[in-house]
């Protein structure tokens, strides 16, 4: 079992493959996505790693939080979470990982907070059908019905599907497929729609109903595995006066040699 990442979702978009044809993507970006704790057996009875991302102003951070920080020595961060990891795939605390913890077409789970959507009736809330749209109803068409009993037991049970507040929960969309990643920009794109706002924080993990793929990095992709970009060498700055020189002996060698009329053979 490995640990996630912790995103932030950017927005929709789309991607066209080399058919043309194109498809829609949920583009999830990491920032600064680190290593701030461990949770062992021997002192927590688990294996787990908890990750920070984002940033958050010291000012606006607890007594609290900023110790936790401190003792990882990592800048404070907005958003933590824990992830059950195995013992084998422990990481270490300060590790930033990258996008690379994903492969492209491995199958993961988002996690995340659904957009909130008011009051809504029971047809919106719960897709009932609602009551005959003909006589007799009077205005009630789209009302949920009786939601009691009688005198026995004479109440409505606690979690009868009724009109309420709408959206504003935790919600995991399972099985998505991981479209693109961008290691640069440290982008994830995954197919089809992830759960939560523009802006909101979305946990992904690889997916539990589906085989991890056997070439995914062990025990996480890390920024410090990353190869680095090699830089172009700095061009060498010539002196204008030794343009000159170059430009003239290489006038002098290539002159063309003039040949003797026959006039001056005479002579001599």
């Amino acid at each position: 079992m490995r640990s996630g990442l912790i995103v932030q979702k950017v927005g929709m978009t789309r991607l066209f493959t080399e058919a043309g044809a194109h498809v829609p993507v949920t583009v999830l970006k990491l920032d600064k996505c680190q290593v701030v704790a461990q949770r062992t057996e021997e002192k927590d009875g688990y294996t787990a790693v908890q990750l920070g991302s984002g940033f958050a102003k010291v000012k606006r951070t607890s007594n609290a939080m900023r110790g936790h920080f401190a003792k990882a020595n990592v800048e404070p961060k907005r958003r933590v979470a824990e992830f059950r990891v195995s013992a084998d795939n422990m990481i270490d605390v300060g590790a930033e990982l990258a996008a690379s913890h994903f492969i492209e077409g491995q199958h993961v789970d988002a996690t995340g907070v659904s957009i909130g959507k008011g009051f809504a009736g029971a047809m919106k809330r719960h897709n009932f059908g609602g009551l005959r749209a003909s006589h007799g109803v009077s205005i009630s068409h789209r009302s949920h019905g009786s939601t009691g009993q009688c005198q026995d037991p004479g109440r409505v049970f606690k979690g009868k599907k009724m009109a309420g507040h709408m959206g504003d929960v935790r919600v995991t969309t399972q099985n998505l497929t991981v479209a693109k990643i961008d290691l640069e920009r440290g982008l994830v794109m995954v197919k089809g729609a992830v759960p939560g706002a523009k802006g909101g924080w979305v946990l992904l993990r690889d997916a539990v109903k589906r085989p991890m793929p056997a070439d995914v990095p062990l025990p996480a992709g890390l920024v410090a595995d990353m190869a680095p970009v090699e830089e172009e060498a700095p061009v060498e700055e010539v002196a204008a006066e030794d343009v000159v020189e170059t430009v003239a002996e290489e006038a002098v060698v290539d002159a063309p040699v003039e040949e003797a009329t026959s006039e001056e053979k005479d002579a001599e």
